[in-house]
């Protein structure tokens, strides 16, 4: 998204016509994400997550042969719609709900500022790459979105409809990281501080 009016530019379009394909990507992008408001709480996060996965990682690899023609454009739309309908969103409201009361804000932190810094040095090299290895840097992004794939397939667990006191039991219940949780610590309800509960945001 930073960089679409230079990729737009590099594959021949003009320059009214390579910002125009920008608000174009912009509208995709909102578009998708009213999609993600609306079916998140019907399909699922892991669902999501998913589907995303499953059709950003081939446009990616499609995008480094196409963009060489101008149809790449279309495949930079779907795959920015495919990001703001699944992992975009997704990437701010999972982990608002999977961390225990006691640590979700100082957690949420860390997160914000994780995404933040990843954000930046995308940012930072991505110029650099596109000189160096040209649109085969697209092949090297689709490689970690499969990595994610199948990390969110067997790692995440699904948290729609869990209120977040209730994750500690998700978490027991999963067959991998239950040996990380202290199983005694969640024989009944989780003890809260007194006070209001509030949901992490």
């Amino acid at each position: 998204m930073f960089y679409a009016p230079m990729l737009f530019s590099s594959i021949g379009f003009k320059d009214d016509a390579a910002l125009m394909s920008v608000v174009i990507t912009g509208v995709v992008n909102v578009v998708a994400t009213c999609v993600s408001i609306y079916g998140v709480d019907k399909w699922g996060r892991r669902a999501l997550f998913l589907e995303g996965g499953v059709l950003l990682e081939p446009s990616l690899e499609w995008m480094e042969t196409l963009v060489i023609c101008q149809s790449g454009m279309l495949l930079l739309w779907f795959s920015s719609f495919a990001f703001a309908w699944s992992w975009g969103p997704l990437g701010w409201l999972v982990p608002s709900e999977i961390f225990p009361l006691e640590i979700c804000s100082t957690a949420q932190s860390i997160t914000v500022a994780v995404n933040m810094l990843s954000t930046l040095l995308v940012a930072q090299v991505f110029l650099q790459m596109l000189c160096h290895i040209k649109f085969a840097l697209f092949i090297f992004f689709a490689f970690f979105v499969l990595f994610m794939s199948f990390f969110f397939y067997f790692f995440l667990p699904e948290t729609k409809g869990i209120p977040i006191e209730e994750m500690p039991k998700v978490w027991k219940a999963h067959p991998f990281w239950a040996r990380f949780v202290q199983h005694h610590d969640y024989d009944n309800r989780v003890q809260m501080g007194k006070g209001p509960i509030v949901k992490c945001s």
